[in-house]
């Protein structure tokens, strides 16, 4: 089993990773620029993108799910049908983003306050990174996929590809071209578009057979449909709590200042790193026992949900562990202002700590989603968002300022692990086996 997982994690902690560390290059290239507010621009643009596109994270969970119960029980139809609706509605999604974007935009700073310089190159920003939408949703579904089908190879070749292109063309727009935030925000773009091509060529390459299992007929059956829909829906709403405590964090965060926003961004990336090289070992669990849970395999369910555990724990105590010993160091790679690491240095403890508390909601969401029981992971974000993090932050801010912040992120991953782990017994443990 250990064979197995390593083999889907190791490719997907390579690709996750190459995630934060586009966002940590974009965060030391725009930190070691003169103003801190293009910093503050960065964080608030990069808020407002994670309410647009992790809120349709679920192209990419659910499509992984219910792709690799269909891999277990052998169901080729189903397979490339799952994408072909996942493709579907990323398309529909793209355009209305596109149509709305002066809205989403204009709503975001009434939401946020913001300095007059953080929110002019906010808009900047926005109005270029804005046109990945297509090619970014086309991805999570095209990614998902190929997990589904035990594939962790593809998404990592197409992830790490177009974030390497993406470092590329931000050193050159910023260094070259004296670019500053719309330099980080056509990189992007660009990159994207890159990706999502080779992506489909990939997918044609290793899967035509598979493709000509197509039948349009089928695209809008009704029980598929109210699958792939329960299912996303599900994640949906779970995913949007999540991203309203990391969006409530940044709008906070900035009332204190733009000095404070620039290390609470910078912490935040750390966080963020830590979580994507975990979420390899959430990823492996979600194509495995979505394939145990589909070939009915409920022993090999059990064992899969055991040492995806162990792996992703491990992962996040080393993590905290070299946080711990190398704190200041960390830092100056991504800024050389005192200010800014002063400031992030009175809040480290609660990065050294965030590794080690929140691998094990990690994991489960990881688990949850493979095996397409969603109900209890909406229901277990809900439960940490209104009932644990909001309160935690309310009650605490009069007194630890800037701290309350970080212990409500932490309380918030803590509750979302004890909750997850309340379920798994009804939900997968012992569901496996009536399947």
């Amino acid at each position: 089993m250990n064979r197995k997982i390593l083999r889907l994690a190791i490719p997907n902690i390579i690709s996750n990773l190459s995630v934060p560390l586009l966002g940590a290059v974009d965060t030391a290239l725009i930190g070691h620029l003169n103003e801190v507010y293009f910093l503050g621009a960065i964080a608030v643009g990069g808020m407002i993108f994670n309410f647009i596109f992790w809120g349709f994270g679920f192209l990419r969970m659910g499509t992984t799910g219910i792709t690799a119960q269909a891999f277990g029980e052998e169901n080729k139809t189903e397979s490339v049908m799952t994408l072909s609706r996942a493709l579907c509605v990323a398309g529909v999604f793209s355009l209305l983003i596109l149509l709305l974007q002066a809205l989403i935009v204009d709503l975001g700073f009434l939401l946020i306050d913001t300095s007059p310089e953080v929110e002019r190159y906010t808009r900047i920003y926005f109005n270029i990174r804005i046109y990945t939408a297509p090619a970014t949703l086309g991805l999570y579904a095209i990614n998902g996929w190929f997990l589904g089908m035990q594939n962790a190879r593809y998404p990592m070749i197409v992830t790490v590809a177009l974030n390497a292109l993406n470092i590329i063309l931000d050193i050159f727009f910023i260094y070259s071209l004296n670019m500053n935030v719309d330099g980080v925000a056509w990189g992007t773009l660009i990159a994207r578009y890159f990706g999502i091509v080779l992506a489909a060529g990939l997918l044609w390459y290793k899967y035509r057979d598979w493709i000509s299992e197509y039948v349009h007929e089928e695209l809008l059956e009704l029980e598929p449909l109210k699958r792939f829909f329960s299912v996303n829906r599900d994640i949906f709403l779970r995913t949007l709590c999540l991203i309203f405590t990391f969006s409530f964090f940044t709008a906070k965060s900035a009332t204190f200042g733009d000095v404070i926003l620039a290390a609470n961004t910078i912490l935040l990336q750390l966080w963020m790193i830590v979580s994507y090289g975990i979420d390899g070992f959430a990823f492996a669990a979600e194509s495995l026992i979505g394939r145990y849970t589909g070939s009915r395999e409920h022993k090999k369910v059990k064992e899969a949900v055991k040492y995806c555990l162990v792996w992703g724990m491990g992962i996040g105590i080393t993590a905290s562990t070299v946080y711990w010993l190398f704190d200041v160091s960390i830092l100056k790679l991504f800024t050389d202002q005192q200010p800014v690491i002063t400031a992030a240095l009175l809040v480290f403890g609660w990065t050294i700590a965030g590794p080690a508390v929140s691998s094990f909601c990690y994991i489960w969401d990881g688990i949850f989603i493979g095996a397409t029981a969603t109900v209890p992971m909406r229901n277990s974000m809900l439960f940490a968002t209104a009932m644990v993090f909001l309160p935690v932050y309310f009650i605490a801010v009069p007194y630890l300022g800037n701290h309350a912040i970080w212990l409500a992120m932490t309380t918030f991953m803590i509750a979302r692990g004890v909750a997850l782990s309340a379920y798994a017994p009804k939900y997968i443990l012992n569901a496996s086996l009536t399947k």
